[in-house]
């Protein structure tokens, strides 16, 4: 199956590319991995008549760690230099887990995390990681440049916050909290190198043996990547004991807005939601008292 025909411009700078895209809308595409794109176009799902790559715009590759500060991913940022970098090990080890863990080698190798959450598929794995930890989306337009919560960046299966001439720059996290901890959880068909059928996210920030805060993130079982903000609210002020954790994963699993396709049920992605919270929630308590 070929690709079909397209004009491909790469500028050297974030503003030219905003003015072509928006120029040339509805027929361009941006593209850094082209992970997504260029599969897409191959099966016809999309026809572009213009391809804008960004590979040559300097900075937009940028992963940056600034202690007590947080961490900047740049939108050409590989999956690959993500979970290998030794700060993001360190200091946000589940943001570098889900990266480790998108796809397969080929893919992390060309994709990037920015074009991951562009993609806005409800499965995306780096987007629960991303939105427990409060992570916000740097948007450069015609206009100018703005900044949103990650939360409000998607929109529904395959659709974003993005404005037309819109490109994502960069991602920003803040720093974790003293006494936090984050955990990645997911489950797919076919192991390592399948779409997550059902993935989870947690942070936890404790005092003593209580959670003084929760995040609770949800993917693959709603249109969107989503907060379990129900589950959040019952964690909060208490000891995390097993009987609390198993409250937590049925109300998680209460939360979620599965459907059934090729890659699980409704019902299976419901009870995994349950098991995953646990574990999340269970790992992330670990890592907060470590």
């Amino acid at each position: 199956m070929s690709l079909p025909k397209f004009e491909y411009i790469a500028p050297t700078t974030l503003e030219q590319a905003c003015k072509l895209l928006k120029e040339n809308a509805p027929k361009a595409r941006v593209m850094a991995g082209g992970t997504d794109l260029l599969i897409k176009a191959k099966h016809k799902a999309i026809r572009p008549g213009i391809v804008i790559g960004l590979k040559r715009i300097p900075g937009l590759d940028l992963i940056k760690v600034e202690r007590e500060k947080g961490l900047t991913i740049g939108a050409t940022a590989l999956l690959a230099d993500v979970a290998a970098h030794r700060q993001i090990k360190k200091f946000y080890p589940a943001i570098a887990y889900a990266a480790s863990v998108t796809a397969n080698v080929q893919i992390r190798n060309m994709g990037t995390v920015v074009g991951n959450l562009c993609n806005a598929a409800p499965s995306a794995d780096n987007a629960p990681t991303l939105l427990a930890m409060d992570a916000q989306v740097t948007i450069m337009g015609v206009e100018g440049q703005r900044t949103i919560p990650l939360e409000d960046f998607f929109k529904g299966p395959g659709i974003t916050a993005l404005e037309p001439g819109e490109i994502v720059k960069e991602i920003f996290v803040p720093w974790p909290p003293p006494y936090s901890g984050v955990s990645y959880q997911h489950i797919s068909p076919r192991s390592k190198v399948d779409i997550s059928a059902t993935c989870v996210a947690a942070m936890v920030t404790m005092d003593g043996k209580i959670c003084r805060e929760a995040r609770v993130a949800l993917g693959a079982v709603a249109p969107v990547p989503t907060r379990a903000k129900k589950t959040e609210k019952l964690l909060e002020g208490k000891e995390l004991t097993k009987e609390i954790l198993e409250q937590a994963g049925k109300q998680a699993s209460r939360e979620c807005k599965p459907i059934s396709d090729m890659r699980a049920s409704a019902q299976y992605r419901r009870l995994m939601v349950e098991v995953l919270t646990k574990r999340a929630l269970a790992e992330a308590a670990t890592r907060a008292r470590a």
